[in-house]
């Protein structure tokens, strides 16, 4: 694939000069079907009780209550990644970027997962960011690395994963290799086997509107940015609700004792649950029945696959490309936790 070097230059705007009636399209458009997923949810929430009485539906109080939570535990870092993202876009230059990342994306891959350890954050917000840097010039290949990196390597997660597992430092050491390599060896595949056409970049909007100022661009930048990826994030977390809703416990529990299948359920339960990374090792520790390379495969896996990021995903890159990436980085992870927990677990 014809790679996108760390210093190449910021893809043009494709609107009509000057940010006419054109180029307000795809915002307003975004802007409206944000607006409408999310007053989705506030009517969910706010008819819910009249429609469980009046139907006799217990469980839509159990979907809603958990919809909810997602959403609500989802916002803030939402909220942050999309900040970040609109702050690249108006005020960090290029160059910043051309002088920070290797010009071999080969070198920058790991340059880029290394600089997830130092940034806190969530899975939701990792996209916006991964999205904006490639807006600024970044290689997709270190662009992609540092957005599985980011949500699962920070300081945030590996402490909680430290309370959560009290007296097993080995677990962290664990989480921490694990991801780290899926992270690199995802973007290096990406460098080998990635095409042009699977990925759709992502256009320059708000930090390139003439006359729009630095704030306003951030301004531009951040609504464009947060009810764009605010849908998808309604969209995923409706999905995992419902999959928390009619997939019993004992489905799962009749699997957790082969050590091969049970490292694919908790696996496949981190992608369906779609459990905010900062807290998905509480609810690994709590999985007492499966082995510890199981429970490692669901704190690896969840924050670089889950519903959330592939509805994120498919909105900010395309759908060809999400179901790609995301089967890819599902499937590296798994090898990733087998060999990691095989060694220190």
């Amino acid at each position: 694939m014809a790679e996108v070097s760390a210093t190449a230059s910021p893809p043009q705007h494709l609107g009509p000069p000057g940010g006419g009636i054109g180029a307000e399209k795809p915002l307003r458009r975004n802007g409206t079907v944000g607006s409408v997923l999310v007053w989705a949810v506030v009517v969910a929430v706010l008819a819910g009780p009249w429609l469980e009485r009046l139907f006799d539906l217990a469980a839509f109080g159990a979907w809603r209550t958990l919809l909810v939570a997602i959403v609500v535990q989802g916002v803030p870092f939402l909220l942050l990644g999309t900040v970040v993202s609109a702050a690249i876009g108006a005020f960090v230059p290029a160059r910043v970027f051309a002088k920070a990342l290797p010009r071999n994306p080969v070198l920058a891959v790991p340059v880029a997962g290394a600089a997830g350890v130092v940034l806190p954050g969530c899975e939701c917000a990792s996209v916006p960011v991964a999205s904006s840097l490639m807006r600024r010039g970044v290689a997709p290949a270190a662009a992609l690395t540092f957005l599985l990196a980011a949500p699962a390597v920070n300081p945030v997660v590996l402490v909680s994963t430290a309370i959560a597992f009290p007296g097993s430092p080995e677990m962290v050491a664990a989480r921490l290799a694990a991801s780290l390599v899926t992270a690199v060896v995802m973007g290096w595949l990406w460098i080998r086997l990635g095409r042009e056409e699977w990925l759709r970049l992502p256009t320059g909007h708000a930090e390139q509107a003439p006359g729009a100022g630095r704030w306003g661009a951030f301004r531009r930048g951040l609504q464009h940015d947060f009810l764009h990826a605010g849908g998808f994030l309604v969209v995923g977390a409706m999905a995992a609700a419902t999959f928390n809703v009619l997939v019993p416990p004992s489905v799962l529990e009749a699997f957790s004792d082969s050590p091969w299948l049970g490292v694919l359920v908790a696996a496949t339960l981190a992608v369906l649950l779609s459990v905010c990374s900062e807290a998905d090792a509480f609810v690994a520790a709590s999985f007492t029945g499966f082995s510890p390379t199981a429970r490692l495969a669901f704190m690896v896996v969840g924050p670089m696959v889950d519903m959330k990021l592939i509805a994120l995903q498919s909105g900010a890159f395309g759908r060809a490309f999400a179901w790609r990436f995301c089967a890819g980085t599902f499937v590296v992870a798994v090898l990733c936790c087998v060999l990691v927990g095989g060694v220190l677990l």
